[in-house]
């Protein structure tokens, strides 16, 4: 099949799983009011692409957010999965941002969309510099991985290789992003980063359900961190909620861990061998991003906030990118600093 045809089948496929036409303003005021919910004002827009999330104001002046899932990503099952942890984690009174149960359901359907109710929670961003911030984040995924542990998740998927790796792979092949001139030197390398990780990616790993997507950007900070959007949650290690929570060079990743494993470490012990995934799942990461934005790119949120991706000096910088984190691999992993 030529690559033409298999970038119209590929696009034709995941078309069929996109349609956020029908999201108009009243389309949405006619979901919230099949809950008995009655938008006065708003339905402005937050910052979501997987989701369309809206906040407004009811009749009685009280601010939600509404959150309409892409159609066909999760399954009322794996949605289902989420809510209920995370009402767990609430019954433990650790800070998240719940969903509200409305008849007794967190999960409602309008017309084949799937869309949940928040209450709309405040916060100052959180400080990826601020070391007393980043002990309080620790002490609460500690939290969060004690009540968390001891069960997986059912429905919703693991971490794999597969998921990160093989399938990213093959929609970057049937996409039409990399550069013609690029295209030899970006698989070779990609193709050696996979492998390097196939061989440091251990064959048995202990998951427990995790947030997911841990990054500063889905941390606010009032009294103390709220864990906002865990719409990611899936079985995993332990270190993937960590490990996007250290930057700058590796002596301030050191640093940074030290600190939050100590503080972590008063609620829930944690296995430090898993420190040597960190690198392995930061390459996951960049492999299954590029692709999702490739996945992404016909839902006309994508172009309009990610415009450098179908630029050919991003992917010069991802060949580089692949080999900076090859080299990474193949040094030794960030460890505890020695306690005297």
């Amino acid at each position: 099949m030529e690559k033409g045809s298999v970038m119209s089948l590929f696009y034709s496929m995941t078309m069929q799983a996109f349609n956020f036409d029908n999201l108009t303003p009243d389309f949405m005021w006619y979901a919230l009011e099949s809950i008995g919910v009655r938008a006065e004002s708003g339905l402005l827009a937050l910052n979501s692409y997987e989701n369309r999330v809206y906040q407004f104001t009811d009749e009685d002046r009280k601010r939600y957010v509404v959150k309409f899932y892409r159609p066909q990503r999760w399954s009322k099952e794996q949605i289902q999965e989420e809510h209920d942890f995370t009402l767990e984690l609430i019954d433990q009174e650790i800070p998240v941002a719940p969903p509200i149960r409305i008849n007794g359901e967190t999960l409602h359907e309008y017309q084949g969309y799937l869309f949940t109710l928040f209450d709309s929670v405040g916060g100052r961003q959180y400080e990826v510099d601020n070391l007393n911030q980043l002990e309080g984040v620790g002490r609460f995924l500690g939290r969060i991985h004690k009540a968390s542990a001891g069960k997986t998740f059912q429905h919703r998927p693991t971490i794999s290789l597969d998921e990160y790796l093989y399938q990213p792979r093959k929609i970057l092949e049937n996409s039409q992003f990399i550069p013609t001139h690029l295209e030899n030197a970006f698989f070779n390398d990609v193709d050696l980063l996979i492998k390097e990780l196939e061989n440091q990616w251990p064959s048995n790993i202990e998951n427990i359900r995790l947030h997911g997507d841990c990054h500063p950007g889905n941390i606010l900070w009032r009294d103390g961190p709220m864990f906002v959007d865990l719409d990611d949650s899936r079985n995993g290690p332990a270190v993937q909620d960590l490990w996007m929570l250290l930057n700058g060079e590796r002596q301030d990743k050191l640093m940074q861990l030290d600190i939050l494993l100590e503080s972590y470490q008063e609620f829930c012990d944690f296995n430090t061998s898993q420190l040597k995934l960190i690198e392995p799942l930061r390459g996951l990461r960049m492999v299954h991003y590029m692709a999702w934005l490739a996945k992404r790119w016909h839902d006309p949120a994508f172009p309009l906030a990610f415009p450098w991706f179908n630029d050919p000096k991003y992917w010069e910088q991802q060949v580089l990118a692949c080999k900076e984190q090859i080299a990474t691999l193949q040094e030794p992993p960030l460890s505890l600093m020695p306690q005297w």
